[in-house]
């Protein structure tokens, strides 16, 4: 049985090497793909003065669309994106002004890609995602790291990431 998935693009940059990975993975999965970059999300603010931007209806989307969600990020100093932090911090409008939205995400399943500058992923840097996954009551389903040689996804990391792509849509 395929899932219904989406994966949420936290790139500075549209065409980076974080969106090769995700191509890649969006051919295998035929996840759709949502670029943060072309929504405007504001900061959290715990007054609620950006509850008329695009997180909202977007998150409303996301829960009542897709059973799996996969959050792609660069590597920006051995952390997401501030693209995706933001996007993160915005959950919290979730769980105190959209409550219903936020219940609606317990039960779906969460993953990550990473997309660093080299095969080596700090140690520390899945945890915001599978505590996130964890508080949330999702189910974190895994990740991936990725990197990128010479403008192309490397064949040995093709091979990993088509073992991931298989294991989300199972």
């Amino acid at each position: 049985m395929n899932k219904k998935g989406v994966i949420i693009l936290g790139s500075s940059r549209n065409n980076g090497n974080t969106n090769k990975v995700v191509s890649f993975v969006k051919d295998k999965t035929g996840f759709d793909v949502i670029d943060l970059s072309l929504k405007n999300i504001n900061p959290f603010d715990y007054n609620f003065r950006h509850k008329d931007d695009d997180f909202i209806p977007l998150m409303n989307k996301i829960v009542s669309n897709y059973n799996t969600i996969i959050f792609a990020t660069p590597v920006y100093w051995y952390a997401m994106s501030a693209t995706l932090k933001m996007f993160f911090d915005r959950i919290t409008d979730c769980l105190i002004i959209e409550k219903e939205i936020g219940r609606k995400l317990r039960g779906k399943e969460m993953g990550m890609i990473s997309c660093g500058s080299d095969s080596e992923l700090k140690k520390g840097f899945k945890m915001p995602f599978v505590e996130s996954a964890n508080y949330l009551g999702m189910n974190y389903i895994g990740d991936v790291h990725t990197w990128i040689e010479d403008d192309c996804i490397p064949d040995s990391l093709k091979k990993e990431l088509t073992i991931f792509s298989e294991k989300i849509i199972d």
